[in-house]
Parts: C-alpha cells; sequence; structure tokens
C-alpha cells in the first residue's frame, strides 16, 4: 500500500483532535475536579473512558486481537463514516464497492460528497477482483467488501478478496457483520499481514444487541489512531461499556444462539424448497435467506397483511423478485411457512 500518511486527508493529518479531561489525567484519584460534571449521581455523574480501555481488553480476550489495534463505535456506521471522513476528500477522492452490498457505504460516501463507483457481483453473487480493481484510479482511496455480503447472504471467495487487498494500495474494508454464520474464518487472522486493511464486526447479529448499537472495527495501530483523533470524545456511553462487558461473560450463551440460528437456517431452507412458488433459494453464509418469487412485491404486502415483515429487495440489483428472510426462532419461522403456504 501507499504511505498511510499520503493516503490520509492533509488537514486530517493536520488537525489537533480535542482533548478531554479523561484523556489529559490518567490514573487513580479520590476528587474529580476537572470535567464541569455534577458531583452527585455516581457512577453516571461522570464521563465515561473516551478510548473504552476495560471494554477492548474483554474484547481482546474473545478475538485474539491486540487493543490498541480494536476501535469501538456506535454501531458500525460510526467507523464506515469515519474511515471516508480521514480518507476521502470530498469532490476529490472516489469509492469503489461491489453491488448489491450494505446500503450504508452509499449513504455516507453521499453525506461526505465522495463519488461512489459500484461494481457489480457475478450473476451467482460472487466477487471478481479484477473487475473490481478496474474500476480504481489514482482517486480511490477505499474499497468496500461486505462477507458474508448483505443482502445476497454468500461468504465472498477468499481468494478473490485476498486479490483486491493485495493488489490495491488504498484502504480496503471487509465488514464481517454475519461472519459467527458462515463456515470459514474471519479475516481477523490475516490483519497483522496487511496494513490497509480495516475488518468491520458487530455485536448486532450473533450477539443479539442490536439495540445497544456497538460496533467494531480491527486495525494496524497507526489506522486506529487516526479514528481515535477524528471520533467524537465519549462516543461510546458508560451504559453501553457496562452492559456489552457483562454479556461478554456470557460466550457459551452466545455460541449456543448461533448453533441454534444456523439449524434453524438449515430448516427454514428446507421447508422454502417445498413451496411450489419459490423459484431459487441462495445459498447463504449468514442469518438471513434471500428467496426468489414470481411476485416479491405482492408477496410482500400479503406478509405484511399477517403482521409478518420481511425485506423486500426487488429493486436491489441482481434481486430481482427476492424476498430477504431473516432467520427467527422456531416459533416465527412456522409462523412464517404456515403464512407463505396460504398466500401460494
Amino acid at each position: 500500500m501507499k504511505d498511510l500518511k499520503a493516503l490520509i486527508r492533509k488537514n486530517i493529518l493536520a488537525m489537533k483532535p480535542y482533548s478531554s479531561a479523561r484523556d489529559e489525567f490518567k490514573g487513580e484519584a479520590s476528587v474529580f475536579l476537572d470535567a464541569n460534571e455534577n458531583p452527585l449521581n455516581n457512577p453516571y455523574n461522570r464521563y465515561p473512558d473516551p478510548l473504552q480501555w476495560k471494554l477492548k481488553e474483554k474484547v481482546s480476550e474473545i478475538k485474539g486481537i491486540a487493543p490498541e489495534n480494536i476501535f469501538l463505535g456506535n454501531g458500525s456506521d460510526e467507523p464506515i463514516d469515519l474511515v471516508i471522513r480521514i480518507f476521502c476528500e470530498p469532490r476529490v477522492d472516489n469509492i469503489v464497492a461491489i453491488d448489491p452490498t450494505y446500503g450504508m457505504y452509499f449513504v455516507c460516501a453521499e453525506v461526505n460528497d465522495i463519488e461512489y463507483r459500484k461494481v457489480l457481483l457475478n450473476d451467482d453473487f460472487s466477487l471478481d477482483a479484477d473487475k473490481l480493481l478496474a474500476a480504481t484510479d489514482k482517486n480511490t482511496k477505499i474499497i468496500f467488501l461486505c462477507s458474508p455480503n448483505n443482502p445476497t447472504g454468500n461468504l465472498l471467495d477468499k481468494t478473490e478478496v485476498l486479490k483486491v487487498i493485495n493488489t490495491f494500495d488504498g484502504i480496503v474494508v471487509v465488514d464481517e457483520a454475519y461472519i459467527d454464520f458462515a463456515t470459514d474464518n474471519s479475516l481477523l487472522t490475516e490483519l497483522d499481514k496487511y496494513p490497509n486493511l480495516i475488518v468491520l464486526q458487530t455485536f448486532s447479529k450473533a450477539w443479539g444487541l442490536a439495540a445497544v448499537r456497538l460496533g467494531m472495527a480491527f486495525a494496524s495501530t497507526e489506522i486506529i489512531s487516526y479514528f481515535n483523533k477524528v471520533k467524537y470524545p465519549y462516543n461510546v456511553n458508560k451504559l453501553t461499556q457496562d452492559f456489552v462487558y457483562g454479556e461478554l461473560e456470557k460466550l457459551q450463551q452466545k455460541t449456543e444462539w448461533v448453533d441454534m440460528l444456523i439449524s434453524q437456517r438449515a430448516l427454514l431452507q428446507q421447508e422454502l424448497a417445498k413451496l411450489p412458488f419459490v423459484q431459487k433459494i441462495y445459498p447463504t453464509d449468514a442469518n438471513f435467506i434471500l428467496v426468489k418469487v414470481p411476485d416479491a412485491n405482492d408477496m410482500y404486502k400479503k406478509l405484511v397483511d399477517k403482521g409478518i415483515i420481511v425485506r423486500n429487495r426487488n429493486t436491489v440489483s441482481l434481486c430481482g423478485g427476492c424476498l430477504r428472510i431473516t432467520v427467527g426462532t422456531g416459533n416465527e419461522n412456522k409462523k412464517l411457512l404456515e403464512a407463505l403456504q396460504l398466500i401460494g
């Protein structure tokens, strides 16, 4: 890759980050009169640790990645936005991403006034690294890859992903929000080999903590230092830090949930295949299934009428006629199948 400082926006390199009271003092004390806090209502009267070190150490134990290589944000959307703001000069630089994929990459690019180039996946939703790389130019700063991909559900071929990382001289972001449901390992094991790689993961899916809004970015210590430089000082509140720390003590429960959802996914695929109107069930490595039907718009509306909400992906590239169905509990999946049998 290029030297990191050559990729980062000049104003970001030059800026002096906000220094909070909790940044300036580190250590033990009995009286805190530095941050204009209310001295009452302990412990929530105090600003939280701006770098969430205690929680990062717990995440480090589970992921096998040093705390210095971890960024915690308000969902994965915060690091997605930050990486664009750090590396892309508005109206000059561009981003390249696969299509279809998670919509927030495009939204964040639009908000930051960055050109966003979509490269269509193959008809089977596989990645062609050469085609993706051909869409880049000297002003391409970031490539976004989602694997397993949303809404297609498939894990991108690792050989093609590594070809992109090895060939592109900018930043490659691999979003692994659904990696816990996949058969292949995370790219976290490759992190130390690739200084241009950023891996995103989340607590929203396998950990069942979507409402808590906590996402993870893993990268070189230098990249993480720029995330910390640009982020808002107290981006993760104390309630979230304390609650997620407690949830991380329940690793066995998370493992059991993942096993259950993978089992339910297989059963749901089997039962959906029996419905005569189902035209195709796409392979999936996520906690959802993409299903092709004759009239996705009509079927979506009929399911809504029965109080069952799926995602209509009919207008998404390569997904015409498709519904995206999240794997629910056994009871929820049964209600879905019963409704589809009546509709069909």
